[in-house]
């Protein structure tokens, strides 16, 4: 049966109920009861409920008044009760956490069962979790608090409400919360484009994709282990391309370089100081000197020779003449 609401959108049984809850156990006396009865219905009237007037209003109390005649304690007192045992677990799905509720307090109140009563008991639930989940938000504190009420889906302005705190510290979190979720979801993608790899190659598709260790073990289900090895095997990889590359970049330097002044033989001697004559009647500059010079593919020593002790190209021009 349908009843009306009060002032503040308190359903009716709740506000009977509520008021059952503050008469003592004399008022239920069965000489008391009548009078018990008038004089709680005088006081919803004066909450705006208007009992007294309504013939299903006034069923209603009467049949709640005998209920707790019957069972010996306010049904708010197990409500109470049930509400207060409930855990974060309990409430992690406030719809299935109301009908255990309702199914375990409604043994002894069957009245509690009627399907009208179950969203207000309901949003009780609820609110005992938005309670459940601020005490343990505030227990981690600061943004570990706002993160914990965001991944729980709480409103916005619920969190800021109950937090005590300003939109700009929660927009700071949520854009944090926001970019890690864009970062699992692009990890996700990168593992599933190597779902049909060894477990070492997919780690390494992803250390080479920059993705942090933790999310590596988490999302790619692999353990801290199989990544150190993999970073190790990586590591002997790049040592031995920089020993490779380092090799090959002194080969071409010695290449560019020419031989060594001894190792020349003496007709490219002749050779190589005619040209380096021609250049030094041609500028006495030795930037442009040593850009000729090694456009010319004159040796490296020779160059040096030729921007710092130009004389001694006669000496090496007559031996040169003597050996050839």
């Amino acid at each position: 049966m349908t009843t009306p609401n009060g002032p503040g959108n308190e359903p009716l049984w709740l506000a009977i109920e509520r008021g059952i809850q503050e008469l003592g156990s004399q008022a239920f006396a069965n000489s008391d009861l009548e009078s018990s009865i008038q004089k709680l219905a005088g006081s919803l009237d004066a909450a705006g409920l208007n009992v007294s007037t309504n013939a299903g209003s006034m069923m209603a109390l009467r049949g709640a008044m005998a209920a707790r005649a019957e069972v010996g304690r306010p049904l708010m007192e197990d409500l109470d009760k049930a509400f207060q045992a409930l855990t974060l677990e309990d409430v992690a799905k406030p719809f299935a956490a109301t009908v255990k509720l309702i199914d375990t307090v409604g043994g002894d109140w069957p009245a509690l069962k009627a399907s009208e009563r179950r969203p207000q008991v309901q949003a009780i639930v609820e609110k005992v979790r938005l309670d459940l989940l601020e005490a343990k938000a505030k227990e981690l504190g600061g943004d570990l608090g706002i993160r914990y009420l965001i991944g729980e889906s709480v409103l916005p302005e619920v969190i800021l409400e109950r937090l005590g705190i300003g939109q700009e510290d929660y927009d700071r979190v949520l854009a944090e919360v926001e970019a890690e979720k864009a970062e699992r979801a692009r990890v996700v993608e990168l593992i599933r484009g190597v779902s049909d790899k060894p477990d070492a190659e997919k780690i390494r598709h992803l250390i080479t994709s920059n993705v942090a260790d933790d999310l590596i073990v988490e999302l790619a289900e692999v353990d801290q282990g199989a990544i150190d090895d993999v970073k190790k095997a990586m590591e002997e990889e790049i040592a031995e391309k920089e020993r490779l590359a380092a090799e090959a970049a002194a080969k071409k330097a010695a290449e560019a370089a020419g031989p060594a002044l001894e190792d020349i033989p003496p007709d490219e001697m002749l050779e190589h100081i005619e040209a380096i004559r021609e250049i030094l009647d041609f500028s006495d500059v030795e930037k442009e000197i040593r850009t000729m010079c090694e456009q010319s593919s004159v040796p490296k020593d020779l160059i040096e020779i030729a921007v710092t002790d130009p004389d001694r190209l006669d000496e090496l021009e007559e031996k040169a003449e003597a050996e050839s």
